[in-house]
């Protein structure tokens, strides 16, 4: 596998050589194959290899410990298992790769989300160079570059939102979206002087990120993806849709909110999954909910097993032969399943084991109770990353709909929701931002959304049962509802401004 060596500048990258460093799939090539980036960029094949590597690298950034779990044990929809450890056994701590962000104690100088920047900002700049590129490529047809040119941009516009989630306040933070946003990279860095970026105002990091989305919505061709593998596993004009009415929800733009959630409800062929197949869809172990939009596939090994991916978080395995459950870190916090009604479909989930937990020490001899852990099956087997699927879209027409004081349209959408969760049918549009704000939680636990929810709709953050953090409540607003810079990035860069408070 030959890479791009980076040199990362915040937004700008040098790109000074090729290696064989593993830290990215943007380039796969034979062992000992000495490939330039004008021979790789060069064919169609080279570009659609390039582009599939670039997904690989994105299903792993957002797969990741912190940024996949981020939403939500933050905002306290989940809580740990015991430690399996003989001298430890039964034990709760925090995991190490989050105990700062969990603690809202995450350090510039050692930021449990260093990785997930750089990656970000790689992932950019080879999108970047696909999109410099792309025009040039003999062999392509131009409703083939335009397909590409559609999927980079798209691509590029996601990534960029994702870091605007963690290092930027809401949107309404500041009466014009004036305060800092991120640096929005649209070129790569190859020779001659380097101008060191500054971060956009948010305002102008939501204009970059509109700009991108729509350009690719009007360049997306019938075709859709050209990589391999299933269908839900590559942005599309509806997926890009879906993605662009998420960024307008987070602007507080409604008419636009409104606009996209609507189209990708009536135009995108999608359905919501039928109460009669709800349960079951989920925990079939190789397919995506059919109501799916876009779910990044985990990767898969040489026999296509595959080989990491949400379950290493969620996952649980009772071997009967050794009378064993063997299980992951994150479960259910009692705060969530407090949240459902008994006759709720989706309490069937969650699946209850009892696992030993100390107790403490009883005459010099460490105690257990046998305490119940709720497991979701959202995440078994051979689940993705989920990135869109068609009930967020009726959430977020709802809030649109609220907003422009339509309230029983509001109301209808919300009991689209719950009627198909066999919940209890809101009767009247009293208190709609709130049933709101709970059917979000309840129906997308797990999909990366209650603490960024609860920070655009200026709420504290409240965790109660099952927190271990040293700081489990925060009040809004907060230097710590967003996370630092990190360190090694704002020394190559003296244009770069830190984070309040870090």
């Amino acid at each position: 596998m030959k890479q791009l060596k980076y040199i990362f500048l915040n937004g700008l990258v040098l790109i000074i050589v090729f290696s064989t460093c593993g830290c990215s799939d943007f380039l796969e090539q034979e062992p000992g194959a000495q490939v330039s980036i004008n021979e790789q960029l060069s064919s169609k094949a080279g570009v659609q290899e390039a582009l599939t590597g670039i997904y690989k690298d994105i299903e792993g950034l957002v797969r990741s410990a912190n940024f996949g779990l981020y939403a939500d044990y933050q905002g306290g929809n989940l809580t740990f298992t015991p430690s399996q450890a003989n001298s430890i056994k039964g034990e709760i701590s925090t995991p190490n790769q989050i105990e700062n962000t969990y603690n809202f104690q995450d350090q510039s100088n050692n930021s449990d989300f260093s990785s997930f920047y750089n990656n970000s900002y790689d992932i950019i700049n080879q999108v970047n160079l696909i999109l410099e590129f792309i025009n040039e490529v003999p062999d392509a047809s131009q409703t083939e570059k335009n397909q590409i040119i559609a999927e980079a941009l798209s691509i590029r516009g996601y990534t960029h939102f994702l870091l605007s989630l963690i290092y930027c306040q809401n949107y309404d933070f500041t009466n014009d979206a004036s305060h800092l946003g991120i640096v929005y990279n649209t070129k790569t860095l190859t020779n001659g002087e380097i101008n060191y970026p500054s971060r956009e105002t948010l305002s102008n990091t939501y204009k970059f990120i509109e700009t991108d989305l729509l350009e690719a919505i009007e360049l997306y061709t019938p075709e859709n993806a050209l990589g391999k593998g299933p269908a839900t596993s590559y942005f599309t004009e509806y997926a890009t849709k879906a993605l662009l009415a998420r960024v307008y929800l987070y602007k507080n733009d409604w008419d636009n909110a409104f606009k996209m959630a609507n189209d990708v409800i009536s135009n995108s062929g999608k359905i919501l999954t039928p109460k009669s197949e709800y349960i079951s869809e989920w925990k079939e172990p190789n397919a995506p909910l059919s109501e799916m939009l876009l779910e990044f596939s985990p990767p898969r090994d040489n026999e296509d097993d595959v080989s990491a991916g949400m379950y290493q978080y969620y996952g649980y395995f009772y071997d009967a032969k050794e009378n064993t459950l063997q299980y992951s870190r994150y479960v259910s916090s009692q705060d969530l399943l407090n949240l459902f009604e008994p006759d709720d479909l989706r309490i069937q989930l969650f699946q209850s084991f009892d696992i030993e937990t100390f107790s403490g020490m009883v005459n010099g001899e460490r105690d257990y109770d046998d305490l119940p852990y709720y497991f979701t099956n959202k995440y078994q087997d051979n689940a993705g990353y989920i990135a869109f699927r068609l009930s967020e879209m009726y959430l977020i027409r709802a809030e649109a709909y609220l907003n422009n004081e339509k309230f029983e349209e509001a109301k209808n959408d919300i009991n689209t929701i719950r009627s198909r969760a066999n919940a209890s049918l809101l009767e009247n549009t009293n208190n709609l931002e709130d049933a709101i704000l709970l059917e979000r939680r309840k129906e997308l636990c797990f999909e990366g959304h209650l603490f960024f929810d609860l920070r655009r709709n200026h709420k504290d953050i409240i965790r109660n049962q099952g927190c271990y953090s040293t700081v489990c409540n925060l009040s809004y607003p907060s230097p710590k509802l967003i996370l630092p810079i990190p360190l090694n990035n704002l020394n190559l860069n003296s244009n770069l401004k830190q984070n309040e408070s870090y």
